[in-house]
């Protein structure tokens, strides 16, 4: 196989290539995003697709993988909350309801001639969480996990407790759909 890098700084996705045992080097990517897409599933798939690329025009031979996901709920996305009070707003719009986790993911790969191979696609997941009291949410805002997180949740965390159900890809939401992303990996 390939060298494998990952163009992003995130511990979960890194977490998920070792747990499946594919070695890989970190090279996160520093472009600003730009969006020009309108709906979660293209949104990601840009967003992926200009961080691979950046990575991959500066390292030729290597099979760098880009990812990005978001919550979104009724085609509004929640990115990562402000503060706490965007993360209360966040749970709470979430609570009692389903809602659907995108990840987007590119794989690219530039030869020595400068020529580029490349696959983009994304996975969608559909998640309820449980009808959740003020107290509950505030707990879990108090333990710091959802400040870094889209939608203000870590289903691998703490806030499992209030997941009652997904139908889809687990490890899409966590951040890397492995599944597909290793059926890709063999075509490329």
């Amino acid at each position: 196989m390939d060298k494998i890098i990952l163009a992003s700084g995130s511990p979960r996705r890194r977490e998920i290539l070792s747990q499946v045992g594919i070695a890989y080097d970190v090279i996160p990517s520093n472009i600003e995003e730009v969006i020009t897409q309108n709906t979660p599933s293209l949104i990601v798939e840009e967003l992926s697709k200009q961080k691979a690329m950046d990575v991959a025009n500066r390292n030729k031979m290597a099979v760098v993988l880009g990812a990005d996901t978001v919550v979104a709920l009724e085609d509004k996305i929640l990115g990562k909350p402000k503060d706490e009070q965007d993360a209360f707003e966040m749970i709470s719009a979430l609570s009692g309801r389903t809602h659907f986790v995108y990840t987007g993911v590119t794989l690219a790969k530039v030869s020595q001639d400068g020529s580029m191979v490349s696959r983009t696609f994304h996975e969608k997941t559909a998640v309820t969480v449980s009808k959740m009291s003020s107290e509950e949410i505030l707990a879990y805002i108090a333990t710091k996990e959802p400040m870094d997180k889209a939608g203000a949740y870590g289903i691998q965390g703490a806030f499992a407790a209030y997941i009652s159900g997904i139908e889809g890809d687990y490890y899409n939401v966590v951040g890397l759909p492995i599944c597909r992303v290793m059926r890709e990996l063999k075509e490329i």
